[in-house]
């Protein structure tokens, strides 16, 4: 017997209302594909999961003292930078004085420091890095100079530390090479 393409489809939809709802197991109960969303626990923890990463996450992303005594410390590394080269450039010394919460850059024919105060590149009549509000060094670095061929006076690697700065800055002695490790 051969069945009309009429009666396939027929067939074919009525097995559709027996067979099409797919079922499978979730949590060990039936689900069918009719039925969907969240449980109410699933719901719960995941709030529960986002109040915690928020407690935890949201005060170190809105601190913003990281990055200030990040920004400061690459200041002060762009400083001495800026101090060798001048003194290279001027065949001059080009002193570095340290507060607290500052650096200043001088230059003189000698090596007595203070000196003139040093011109900023930005055309300002002195040179000087305030540090912003609770970020300070520590602790306070000793002044120095770079003569005309760039050298720091000391005699040992020079290591700065800002506060709150993930890494220090360190001068080389032999050649002022200023970075940070």
């Amino acid at each position: 017997m051969r069945l009309s393409s009429s009666q396939i489809d027929v067939i074919k939809h009525e097995a559709g209302k027996f067979h099409g709802a797919t079922q499978a197991r979730m949590f060990g109960r039936l689900v069918s594909d009719k039925q969907c969303g969240f449980t109410l626990v699933e719901l719960i923890m995941t709030m529960v999961i986002v109040g915690i990463l928020g407690a935890v996450v949201a005060p170190r992303l809105l601190s913003t003292n990281v990055f200030q005594s990040r920004g400061f410390a690459d200041q002060v590394q762009a400083s001495l930078r800026y101090a060798q080269k001048e003194a290279i450039a001027q065949h001059r010394y080009v002193c570095v004085a340290f507060a607290s919460n500052s650096i200043t850059l001088t230059i003189n024919t000698t090596p007595v420091c203070p000196g003139v105060n040093l011109a900023s590149p930005s055309g300002g009549a002195s040179y000087s890095v305030p540090a912003p509000a609770g970020i300070a060094f520590s602790p306070t670095p000793t002044g120095f100079y770079f003569d005309a061929l760039g050298k720091p006076s000391f005699a040992a690697n020079k290591t700065i530390t800002v506060s709150g700065a993930p890494n220090n800055i360190v001068v080389e002695t032999e050649t002022g090479y200023v970075h940070s490790p």
